[in-house]
């Protein structure tokens, strides 16, 4: 059976223990930002208010997340996590109570702040479980542990804000920023439990910035490159896809357009990972991206939501397989005593990417029209090829013992 690949991972020692309970608090984690924001609003009945606090949270979140990471990294997922949980926990409270009293703006922009530097990086610390558990003799098996957690986070992302939706359409919005939280803060407690799978930190001061130097390196300039500008792609697309559908008359269109994606995605993603593929990961990059690039062309052309629809199930069948190769070149360059520091960089700068992105597109989209806003995913994807090609050979680099 072609599923038989992920069951024998999950029956590894240890990972299906840690890898549901993060797949638990991920769907928390996917919930937080759309919480607040429907949170804000109902309170206030203003979405530039709500923007404000949940553009807050996102602020701090990129550039909070590698401090913590490192913080992971040197003294160890089972230190760290429980009281940056707590901590996480009480800036949700702190938010809430701020929206019921009716605070000012720039309080509640800094409550939004305060959950964003407390947000837990269970992603990052999940993927570093699955490269300690399979370096040793599976190495061969990290495409498939790294797909897997790039489907559990696609899952997270289409479930949660659902969740969320819903709660709020039915006049709950605390209900949702409550859930979201006890799920991120379960989800982590549990993980952080299972010490057997927990990588090894260094608490030796010297050697931890010795081994941080890997990080300062061109193939992880060029890794952050890539999610920056695949960040810009994300963030572009929901505009874009929200306002042609809009100027079509067919609003509604939005939800299943993305939902096709999303699918697209996963299935791409599950499909991926169930085979060994000869290529070099950085000739795959390559590959993939040029995919993406081509997959991108027809969107500056479609005339109709069910063209737009059709055209990105092909790009929505690219993205899962590009997160699974960043997965698996960061693996494979920096040292393993830093690496939830570089997923957390990543992911930072695909977050500074998709934040950047929403007021470039809106600028296209009031000058060109909602097809001229697709020229942004379509230029980042092209960004991409570009520096795929240009970093192969960086790519190449394998970090050293």
């Amino acid at each position: 059976m072609p599923s038989a690949n992920y069951r024998s991972l999950l029956r590894a020692p240890g990972a299906a223990a840690f890898f549901l309970p993060a797949s638990l608090g991920r769907v928390g984690l996917a919930m937080t930002s759309l919480s607040i924001l429907w949170l804000v609003h109902d309170q206030t009945g203003s979405f530039a208010a709500a923007g404000l606090v949940s553009g807050g949270f996102a602020v701090t979140d990129a550039l909070v997340a590698p401090q913590l990471a490192r913080l992971v990294d040197r003294f160890g997922q089972t230190r760290v996590l429980p009281p940056s949980l707590l901590a996480h926990a009480a800036a949700v409270a702190v938010l809430m109570s701020l929206v019921t009293a009716d605070a000012s703006a720039p309080l509640l922009v800094l409550g939004g702040a305060l959950v964003g530097a407390s947000f837990p990086q269970l992603s990052a610390m999940s993927a570093a479980r699955w490269a300690t558990l399979l370096r040793p003799g599976r190495a061969a098996e990290l495409p498939t542990a790294f797909a897997l957690e790039s489907m559990s986070n696609a899952v997270a992302f289409l479930v949660g804000p659902m969740l969320v939706s819903a709660l709020a359409a039915a006049g709950h919005p605390v209900a949702g920023t409550v859930l979201a939280a006890s799920l991120s803060v379960v989800g982590g407690l549990v993980l952080a439990a299972q010490r057997s799978s927990a990588p090894s930190p260094t608490i030796d001061s010297a050697m931890h910035a010795h081994k941080d130097r890997s990080l300062l390196c061109g193939a992880v300039f060029v890794l952050m490159g890539l999610n920056l500008a695949l960040g810009v792609l994300f963030g572009a697309m929901q505009v874009s896809v929200t306002a042609f559908v809009v100027e079509h008359g067919a609003p509604g269109a939005a939800a299943p357009i993305f939902a096709v994606s999303s699918c697209s995605g996963l299935l791409a993603g599950w499909l991926y990972g169930l085979r060994r593929w000869r290529a070099a990961p950085p000739v795959q990059l390559l590959a993939v991206t040029s995919a993406l690039m081509l997959a991108t062309l027809p969107l500056l052309t479609v005339g109709s939501p069910f063209g737009l629809g059709l055209a990105v199930v092909v790009t929505g069948a690219t993205i899962q397989p590009l997160l699974v190769l960043f997965s698996v070149l960061t693996e494979s360059t920096v040292h393993h005593t830093v690496l939830t520091q570089a997923f957390s960089w990543l992911g930072s700068a695909s977050a500074a990417g998709s934040a950047a992105a929403a007021a470039v597109t809106g600028w296209a989209i009031d000058s060109l029209g909602a097809r001229g806003g697709f020229a942004v995913p379509a230029m980042a994807a092209a960004a991409m090829k570009l520096q795929s090609l240009v970093g192969l050979r960086l790519l190449r680099t394998k970090r050293g013992s």
